[in-house]
C-alpha cells in the first residue's frame, strides 16, 4: 500500500498505465503516484524531450511515448503502436487560452484536443484496456452550452471560456456513454471523471497582452488553488477506489475545489443520456472512430 497525500493506493506492481499531458502538472503528479505504487507509467506527451525530464524525476518504472491529441495521425500512430494490456487509461491532458486556435484537423483545440482526441484515442486503445479508463473533466461543465450544431465554432463569435466549458461539459458526456456502452457490451471496465478543483498549473498561463479577466485569476489562484499533487487525488481516488462506473470524483471542500476526494455530484444536462448519444455519434463523424467492441443489446 502507497500513501499519496492521503490517497492510499494498492501495490499496482504489474499493472500499467498510460496517462496523457503527462510531462507536467496534474498528470506528472498522478504519474509520479502510479509509479511509486508499482505500476509501469507511460507519459503519454507532445513533447518528448519534455516527457522525459518528467520521467527522468519520477522514481519507478516509466516510458515515454509520442502523442499529439491535436493531431488525429498522431494517435491513430500512438494506438496502432501498442501491444500489451493497459490497467489504467488516464486521459489528462487538456487546453484552455483566450483566443480560437484550431488542430491540425480544423477541429477547435479545446474541444479537439480536451474532447475529440480523447474520444478517439480511448476507441482505439480499448481492445487493449482492461481496467478503468478516467476522463479529466470540471465543474466548469455547469456553464456550458454545447452547440452540436456547430461543436468547432465555424458559424459563431468564438467564445474562449465557453468552449472551454463545452469541452469539460463533452468529458463528462462522453464518460456516460462510454460507461453505458461498456456495460451494454458485457465489459468489466470501468469508466470515470475526475474534477481536480482549483489548481495552479500551467493551463490558467496564456502568452499575450493580460485582460482584466486575467488577473482576477491570478489572483483567484494565488489565494485559493491547490498545488497539482493535491488536484491529482481526485484522478487516483477515480483509479483505484471501489466506487460504481461512470462516478464523478472531485475535492471535498470550498464548493468542490479543495481537499481530499470524494464522489461529487454533476449538472443535470450532463446526465442527460440522449445528449449523451448525440456527442457520441458526433465525435465518431468528425474523427471516424468508432466503439469496437460487440454490443448484444446494441445501441438504443
Amino acid at each position: 500500500m502507497t500513501t499519496f497525500h492521503g490517497v492510499e493506493l494498492p501495490e499496482l506492481s504489474g499493472t500499467t498505465a498510460v496517462v496523457t499531458g503527462a510531462n507536467s502538472g496534474i498528470g506528472r503528479s498522478v504519474s509520479r503516484a502510479l509509479a511509486a505504487a508499482g505500476a509501469q507509467v507511460v507519459l503519454a506527451v507532445r513533447d518528448i524531450e519534455r516527457g522525459r525530464t518528467a520521467a527522468h524525476a519520477i522514481a519507478g518504472i516509466t516510458e515515454v511515448r509520442e502523442l499529439d491529441l491535436a493531431a488525429l495521425d498522431s494517435v491513430r500512430a500512438f494506438a496502432a503502436g501498442w501491444d500489451g494490456p493497459i490497467d489504467l487509461l488516464i486521459n489528462n491532458a487538456g487546453v484552455s487560452g483566450p483566443t480560437l486556435t484550431r488542430t491540425a484537423d480544423g477541429f477547435e483545440s479545446k474541444f479537439g484536443i480536451n474532447h475529440l482526441g480523447h474520444f478517439a484515442l480511448t476507441n482505439l486503445l480499448l481492445p487493449h484496456i482492461t481496467g478503468r479508463i478516467i476522463t479529466v473533466a470540471s465543474q466548469a461543465e455547469r456553464l456550458a452550452r454545447l452547440d452540436l450544431t456547430d461543436p468547432n465554432w465555424e458559424h459563431r463569435p468564438y467564445q474562449p471560456s465557453r468552449a472551454y466549458n463545452d469541452a469539460k461539459f463533452a468529458n463528462l458526456l462522453f464518460t456516460a456513454e462510454l460507461h453505458r456502452r461498456l456495460t451494454a457490451a458485457g465489459s468489466n471496465i470501468r469508466a470515470h471523471a475526475a474534477h481536480p478543483g482549483l489548481v495552479a498549473t500551467d493551463i490558467y498561463r496564456h502568452d499575450g497582452p493580460r485582460r482584466p479577466m486575467d488577473l482576477v485569476w491570478a489572483a483567484a489562484l494565488k489565494l485559493l488553488a491547490q498545488d497539482a499533487d493535491h488536484g491529482a487525488l481526485p484522478v487516483l481516488y477515480a483509479a483505484v477506489a471501489e466506487i460504481p462506473g461512470n462516478s464523478f470524483t472531485g475535492p471535498r471542500h470550498l464548493a468542490h475545489m479543495r481537499g481530499a476526494p470524494q464522489l461529487i455530484d454533476r449538472s443535470e444536462p450532463a446526465r442527460n443520456s440522449e445528449l449523451a448519444e448525440q456527442l457520441w455519434n458526433v465525435s465518431e463523424q468528425l474523427t471516424g472512430v468508432g466503439f469496437p467492441l460487440p454490443s448484444p443489446t446494441g445501441t438504443r
